[in-house]
């Protein structure tokens, strides 16, 4: 079972709120929002990695927009997870004892 995503309300990966609420300035961002959530919960990528990517990104661009940050950040994070998941995929799928030579 998958706990859930704990959104930051303080750190730098924090999303823009207004009276506590959640703001999207246009509605792909809220899209983004949710694939990201989903796509975690799913199993797709680590939170903590997504969070400190976003948090990366932002330092590297302050004046970016928010969830312009917040799909890059999400783009990384599948990306590396997706390579990771590909690789292991191609490693289990080698027959046994394909690196191994057998002497005679």
């Amino acid at each position: 079972m998958r706990l859930p995503i704990r959104l930051d309300v303080d750190s730098p990966a924090a999303p823009p709120r207004s009276n506590g609420e959640l703001v999207f300035a246009e509605p792909w961002e809220g899209r983004a929002f949710g694939l990201a959530l989903a796509a975690s919960q799913a199993g797709a990528f680590d939170w903590e990695d997504f969070r400190q990517a976003l948090i990366a990104r932002i330092a590297a661009e302050p004046e970016a927009r928010y969830y312009a940050c917040w799909f890059d950040a999400l783009q990384q994070v599948l990306a590396v997870e997706g390579e990771v998941r590909e690789r292991a995929a191609r490693l289990a799928a080698r027959p046994a004892g394909h690196d191994h030579r057998i002497e005679s």
